[in-house]
């Protein structure tokens, strides 16, 4: 039966598929029939037929890796020795892993805050606009994009080449140094200006959720409190903090919270534009260091711990605003 755990030929992973087809066959019909004869079979088991498989799946794909990976970074990077706490230690404590978590820190200070201001101003600013659909397109076109083809594309922007005669500059910024008299810029290598400039990837994707989202909030607002405030006085500036920003709060936190959880797991655009080096590190990128190439189990399990850790509040708040928004409707 080692098959089951560790299929190796094609022969064994096709029946190992059939058998998992098989038995979601049998699973949907007993509850279809439990459905089809409700008298005949009690109602807790006609429940347990329908949330059962989906809480086993994940107990089976969530919590069960999860208690591995904590099980696993309590021992050293064979996984042999049980180290208690030491590579939590390490990880809090050692230069290189402070640098991760500053740098990670800096990502989702930053980030979050960037995207939404920028997605909520020109949301404001296009609204019923001339060509609003057309300027909203422009900003939500890199949500399309996959990170590693937004990481390709800035790469070719920040493209630096060695300022010598006869040498032209393809990286769209250093052309625009060079037309403007001043030397061409390493911006990937420098420190720490190189973790901002892979900050704006990011910003640059996740800026077009943000006004989709607000925007949407924002055409939500009653006409009724709009013309209200504008026979108060208010307009402009005026208009946008005292009656725009309060009326889209339950939208901004969802686009806080989610883009904060999304910066917080990067790893695409740091191992594409820098494969993590020049202190542009992050928690993700660095688990995926450690545990693929420096072969060090408990240090990645710990990191990967860490990095759970971090998204938990974020989600605890995210969902404690929701239900705050549900009771105030």
């Amino acid at each position: 039966m080692d098959w089951l755990t560790d299929p190796s030929s094609p022969v064994e992973k096709f029946g190992l598929m059939f058998l998992a087809i098989l038995l979601f066959v049998v699973v949907m019909g007993a509850i279809l029939l439990a459905v089809d004869r409700p008298k005949r079979i009690p109602r807790w088991v006609v429940v347990l037929g329908f949330v059962g498989p989906a809480v086993l799946g994940l107990a089976w794909g969530l919590v069960r890796p999860a208690i591995i990976t904590i099980w696993n970074s309590l021992f050293d990077r064979r996984g042999n020795e049980f180290v208690g706490l030491d590579n939590y230690v390490t990880a809090f404590t050692t230069d290189q892993f402070q640098l991760v978590l500053r740098n990670t820190a800096i990502w989702v200070v930053v980030v979050p805050i960037l995207s939404t201001f920028i997605g909520i101003v020109y949301a404001v600013l296009v609204d019923r606009s001339r060509f609003e659909k057309f300027a909203k397109a422009l900003v939500f076109l890199p949500m399309a994009i996959s990170m590693v083809g937004a990481s390709i594309i800035w790469g070719f922007v920040y493209e630096f080449r060695p300022d010598q005669p006869g040498v032209n500059q393809i990286g769209l910024l250093n052309q625009v140094l060079v037309w403007l008299g001043l030397p061409p810029q390493q911006f990937l290598i420098g420190q720490p200006w190189n973790t901002f400039f892979l900050i704006v990837v990011m910003i640059w994707i996740q800026t077009g959720f943000a006004m989709t989202i607000l925007s949407a909030a924002i055409k939500a607002i009653p006409d009724d409190i709009v013309e209200a405030a504008r026979l108060d006085g208010l307009k402009g500036f005026g208009m946008f903090r005292y009656i725009t920003i309060p009326s889209v709060r339950p939208a901004l936190v969802v686009v806080l919270t989610t883009i904060a959880m999304a910066t917080l797991k990067i790893f695409d655009i740091v191992r594409t534009m820098t494969g993590g080096q020049f202190g542009t590190q992050v928690v993700a990128n660095e688990f995926y260091t450690q545990a693929f190439r420096q072969n060090n189990q408990g240090l990645s399990s710990a990191l990967a711990v860490i990095l759970f850790v971090l998204v938990i509040p974020i989600i605890v708040y995210n969902v404690r605003q929701m239900r705050l928004a549900e009771e105030i409707r």
